[in-house]
């Protein structure tokens, strides 16, 4: 397979979901050389999705042998050190589109290596867990937010994620932030983005909403790094170690994670690919 230098392959993949147009879109970008920020910083502005992957090969003919990749991510405004749904899509891709022979990949990225397992059609995410703290709670982001009552209040300053408890589901669907007054807060912590979460019903046992407009994520569809904050802090309430999560977003997605040992977390999910081509430069 030979590779235009004018164009690169591209794909999209919906993460956590089996279903076509639901669970979290990310696009992959295949590269085999090193191309400008500004290009990749482009390319994800271009696709206009939460994330865009760009995941480096050796080259064309012989990735299928491979099973360690160079992993990036970019927001269509900036680079990111962590993202779930498109490391899942990533290697949603490589396992079950382009068929590599490895049945485990490792990923190098900003935030360390990170693996991904074949695991029953789906994928399977070791991440590392990042357990937040209690905080003072930001009153003035609450207040555009809309959340006047509150559970609790944490921190990741690994990701830089708020986490805000509400009482119940209901009032995590009920919030409605206003994003063009939550950018213009000045926080005392730096902030890539704000979950609200709360204890589920029935088999679910937590649900959870994720918004990020510092980074051009007015909401985000599924948010898999928010799960490596949202399992220990469950875990912990619930006195469980397996649960089954549900994001609540319009389009949706349901995750299994599970904590585990050595400060991981253990993230499951389904992919739906949606289509493959090119992007012209």
């Amino acid at each position: 397979m030979s590779l235009e230098k004018s164009s690169l392959p591209i794909y999209q993949i919906d993460a956590f979901t089996s279903e076509p147009f639901r669970g979290n879109p990310a696009a992959i970008c295949l590269l085999t050389e090193e191309y400008p920020d500004e290009i990749l910083q482009q390319i994800a502005a271009e696709m206009n999705l939460s994330e865009t992957a760009f995941v480096y090969l050796e080259d064309l003919d012989s990735y299928k042998n491979e099973n360690d990749f160079r992993l990036r991510w970019f927001t269509p405004k900036t680079e990111v050190k962590l993202c779930g749904h498109a490391t899942l899509a990533t290697a949603a891709l490589l396992f079950y589109v382009l068929k590599i022979e490895s049945e485990e990949v490792k990923f190098q990225t900003l935030s360390g290596e990170l693996r991904a397992i074949k695991y029953e059609g789906g994928i399977k995410l070791i991440f590392p867990m990042n357990e937040p703290k209690e905080i003072e709670p930001p009153e003035e982001l609450l207040s555009v937010m809309g959340i006047d009552d509150f559970v609790n209040i944490t921190y990741s300053s690994d990701v830089n994620d708020l986490l805000v408890e509400l009482s119940d589901e209901k009032a995590v669907l009920a919030v409605s932030p206003n994003f063009e007054k939550m950018k213009e807060v000045v926080l005392k912590n730096e902030i890539r983005g704000v979950m609200v979460t709360a204890k589920g019903n029935n088999d679910i046992d937590f649900v959870s909403r994720f918004f990020a407009p510092w980074y051009g994520i007015n909401e985000d569809p599924v948010t898999g790094s928010a799960h490596t904050i949202l399992t220990p802090y469950w875990s912990k309430k619930l006195g469980k170690t397996e649960m089954k999560a549900l994001q609540r977003s319009e389009r949706g997605g349901e995750l299994l994670v599970k904590k585990l040992g050595n400060n991981l977390v253990e993230i499951i999910g389904n992919y739906a690919l949606v289509f493959e081509g090119k992007i012209y430069l």
